[in-house]
């Protein structure tokens, strides 16, 4: 029983070291593959530009598992800021951590713009969200620039893409269960991926190096 617990700690303790990194913080990261899906559209304001090449600061959005930040540009209305330092509770883009997205971004020229917007008398969810290939789809509102579009195939394509996704996402809890599973050994050493007759450090190297293979660079760890 003491060996079978100190086998979970050791498992716990690996994966976390070697997840954990990859979970501080990191620059914009809107357009991963240079494909230009960087533009919303907004029928009254035109092209709103989540990756603007502009000298100033935390310019381009950032999209974690819990917000979204930065500076966006569009031409016609100016800087649009997603995560207003303003002391009010709606202030700021947040993440559900699954993509769907909520909260105000604001706009010098042009106010607040909510990023979940809700129709009088409709139940449809018409707001933001980020789907696990890391596209961003669904409407914005502003009160004085009407609706924004974040993805559309005609009458031209356009949309936001980040690397963020969902799909890799786990929290510690989710890392017990793995290492309580892992470690079963009711019939059999199941972890004993090199033959040693032992559950050792080089098989729970073995799989984390193979977990991080697996996911995409930059996904979040939930604390």
């Amino acid at each position: 029983m003491k060996r079978m617990f100190i086998r979970h700690l050791i498992c716990f303790a690996i994966l976390t070291a070697a997840l954990t990194p990859l979970s501080s913080s990191y620059g914009e990261n809107i357009d991963p593959y240079d494909t230009d899906s960087q533009y919303a559209y907004g029928e009254n304001v035109g092209w709103i530009n989540f990756e603007p090449n502009r000298p100033e600061p935390n310019v381009g959005a950032t999209v974690t598992d819990d917000k979204v930040t930065g500076f966006v540009w569009a031409e016609n209305i100016g800087w649009i800021n997603l995560d207003p330092n303003i002391s009010d509770p709606n202030a700021g883009i947040e993440n559900d951590g699954t993509g769907l997205l909520s909260g105000y971004a604001w706009g010098e020229n042009v106010g607040w713009i909510n990023f979940n917007p809700q129709v009088p008398n409709d139940s449809n969810h018409y707001g933001v969200t980020i789907d696990t290939e890391g596209d961003f789809a669904g409407w914005a509102w502003g009160e004085n620039i009407g609706w924004i579009h974040f993805r559309a195939s005609t009458p031209f394509a356009y949309k936001v893409q980040t690397s963020w996704i969902t799909s890799c996402v786990v929290d510690f809890d989710d890392l017990g269960r793995f290492c309580d599973l892992w470690l079963d050994t009711g019939s059999g050493l199941k972890a004993d991926f090199d033959n040693s007759q032992d559950v050792d450090f080089m098989d729970y190297s073995r799989v984390a190096e193979r977990w991080l293979e697996l996911c995409p660079a930059g996904w979040p760890l939930k604390d």
